[in-house]
């Protein structure tokens, strides 16, 4: 271990030299005073271990090293400081004592000695296997590394991460390659990268691995686009040909939506792996995309990821340059107010599906499908009842957190989906009263649009209805108020309806709602009897208020074992729900704890999925939202 950390230190030394001044192509404004230098070595990935050295600059006295806590993207305080080991401070090679605040605990302080110009600072970083969370769950397997900068670093309590510059470096496993953000050389297995703002280093997560793979996403482009991928297996690297081509067009469509962009390049950084957290994470100049292994392989995988890569780059223009003021933080210590996720979320969520279904990673029929699913998801929460959706947004670094069983009652993370509809239904609004002369789109580019480096501009509520008014004179904050701050017993659904569509049921679920089964997500029979559950176990997930089965008594965490007493499969559970009213009680065993228990359920109409269904005689307004509006490549 002591030769490791030797290693390390001599590391650190070849980073501080690496680039002897700050390049003039260093992402990032250089900010004044002196660098802190960051070496990371990841050579010991297979034990999930980081060895971090840093080396900060400072005068005498006291001095105040914070975590960063509050990490931009994830709206909550989930910087993981429970992982960190073995933390030392020193200078000039002589330890120094430190002490936690025991108000602030990402905060540590000691006492620089008189003739020191800075200290040293030396941790582990443990990588959990655990894959529920974000970038602080499972990140790493024997394969691969998505190294995410907040996690190995200390700064200066206080100051604004604009104000601070580090110059960082990172050793890999032999033979590993990499795809960042960031400027860097190579020197063997060591990576130095150029001095940029902590802000900017946060913001460019690296994605490194033994299985790796480039595709230029925009060849010819005066800006870069590239998908960088790793894997656990060479074979899950296989995209196919036309998945190539509809994310190009994604770089197209986007670009065509919101008039330009405000990065030099961008870097679609996509972990394939069945060990790691799947979630997405936006960036300024990239976005750290974690899938399944087999994504390009199955169907299923597929189609569940269909909006993935398009939601996190419309975070490059709608949460990374343009962002809710409360969201636009100085430093990582300071609590972030999430009131505006509606516009920052909400209208991702929607410009996600827009341009999956524009860019072709999704057919026009199943991004229909995909409306009706969340169209059906936020009918049947009743949690709505109590609670309008903005107390959603409000709650969400709790929310984020919550565990799934009472979900329907209480509300999760809404602001995603109902965002989704309240902004269709902006869109329909604007279309219909400028009879299709303006959209949605014209807002995009207003309050989005244009072309440069990444910055951060933030807004308020009212440069929201000012721009949207911009487009069209409207009563828009009357619009969004009544959407966003009063509780709404039914889901947003007029920009379905005066779309040209409704929504229905069926008793054949459509290739998105059984795509979510396969891909291991629960059943799903919250529209027909009220419950959610796990397909092997029969664990209940959820139950919907006022629904069959919890009038009939079930509830959450219970497990179903037999159905009209025989054993529970999912399919004898639908076909028991398939028959009609007529044909007698449903009757469930279930276990409560040690208990066993059964419940009749009587007033079952069916199994119901849900699709959309053309409204004859009305403009299809929504088959316009996602027609392609970029011209092809070449023209």
């Amino acid at each position: 271990m002591q030769k490791r950390f030797a290693t390390a230190f001599l590391f650190a030394a070849f980073v501080a030299a690496a680039f002897t001044t700050p390049s003039a192509a260093a992402k990032g404004a250089q900010a004044p005073g002196p660098e802190i230098t960051l070496a990371v070595d990841a050579r010991d990935v297979g034990r999930r271990l980081l060895h971090v050295r840093e080396h900060v600059p400072a005068g005498a006295g006291a001095l105040a090293l914070s975590y960063p806590e509050w990490i931009p993207g994830e709206h909550s305080p989930t910087g993981p400081l429970l992982e960190v080991m073995g933390l030392t401070v020193s200078s000039g090679g002589q330890r120094i004592e430190w002490r936690r605040d025991d108000v602030d605990l990402y905060t540590f302080r000691c006492d620089v000695p008189k003739g020191a110009s800075g200290v040293d600072v030396a941790f582990d970083f443990a990588l959990t296997s655990s894959t529920s969370g974000y970038s602080s769950a499972s990140s790493a397997t024997d394969n691969l590394l998505l190294l995410s900068w907040n996690q190995v670093l200390f700064y200066p309590a206080g100051r604004p991460s604009d104000a601070i510059t580090f110059r960082s470096g990172v050793v890999l496993p032999a033979g590993w390659k990499w795809d960042t953000a960031l400027h860097g050389a190579a020197f063997g297995d060591s990576i130095a990268f150029e001095p940029v703002t902590l802000t900017r280093l946060v913001d460019s997560p690296v994605l490194a691995g033994g299985h790796f793979r480039r595709v230029d996403l925009a060849p010819g482009s005066a800006v870069p686009y590239t998908l960088a991928m790793a894997s656990d297996g060479e074979e899950a690297l296989a995209i196919p040909d036309s998945l190539v081509t509809a994310y190009r067009r994604l770089v197209q469509e986007a670009r065509t939506l919101f008039g330009g962009g405000h990065h030099l390049e961008y870097h679609f950084l996509l972990t394939l792996s069945d060990q790691v957290a799947h979630f997405g994470l936006e960036h300024g100049e990239s976005s750290d995309d974690r899938v399944g292994e087999r994504m390009w392989l199955d169907d299923s995988r597929r189609l569940g990821g269909a909006e993935l890569l398009s939601h996190e780059f419309t975070h490059s223009w709608c949460g990374k340059y343009r962002r809710p003021a409360g969201l636009a933080t100085a430093d990582y210590s300071k609590p972030m107010r999430d009131d505006l996720l509606w516009v920052y979320e909400g209208m991702t969520q929607y410009w996600g599906w827009v341009l999956a279904g524009r860019c072709g990673t999704r057919t026009a029929q199943q991004s229909l499908d995909h409306l009706a699913r969340v169209a059906a998801g936020e009918e049947v929460t009743r949690g709505r009842e109590w609670r309008p959706l903005e107390d959603t947004a409000v709650e969400a670094p709790r929310l984020y957190e919550s565990r799934g069983q009472w979900h329907f009652a209480r509300r999760g993370v809404d602001f995603y989906d109902e965002g989704l509809l309240i902004w269709l239904e902006a869109d329909v609004t604007i279309r219909e009263r400028t009879h299709g002369e303006k959209s949605l789109d014209d807002f995009c580019k207003r309050f989005f649009g244009g072309n440069g480096p990444a910055a951060i501009v933030p807004y308020t509520f009212g440069d929201v209805v000012a721009a949207l008014d911009a487009v069209m004179p409207f009563d828009w904050a009357g619009f969004l108020h009544e959407r966003i701050e009063r509780v709404q017993p039914h889901a947003p659904l007029a920009g379905i309806t005066r779309g040209g569509w409704a929504l229905a049921w069926n008793d054949t679920a459509t290739g998105e709602w059984s795509a979510r089964e396969e891909e291991g997500r629960p059943m799903d029979e919250s529209p027909s009897i009220g419950l959610v559950l796990d397909e092997k176990s029969g664990a209940i997930g959820d139950v919907v208020p006022g629904s069959p089965a919890a009038k009939a008594g079930l509830a959450p965490d219970m497990s179903l074992v037999a159905v009209n007493g025989r054993r529970f499969t999912p399919e004898i559970l639908r076909d028991a729900i398939r028959r009609d009213r007529d044909g007698g009680p449903l009757e469930l065993l279930a276990t409560s704890g040690d208990f066993f228990r059964t419940f009749r359920i009587e007033d079952r109409g069916g199994l119901r999925y849900p699709r959309l269904r053309r409204l004859e005689g009305t403009p299809d307004l929504v088959d316009a939202i996602l027609a392609p509006r970029a011209a092809p490549a070449g023209h």
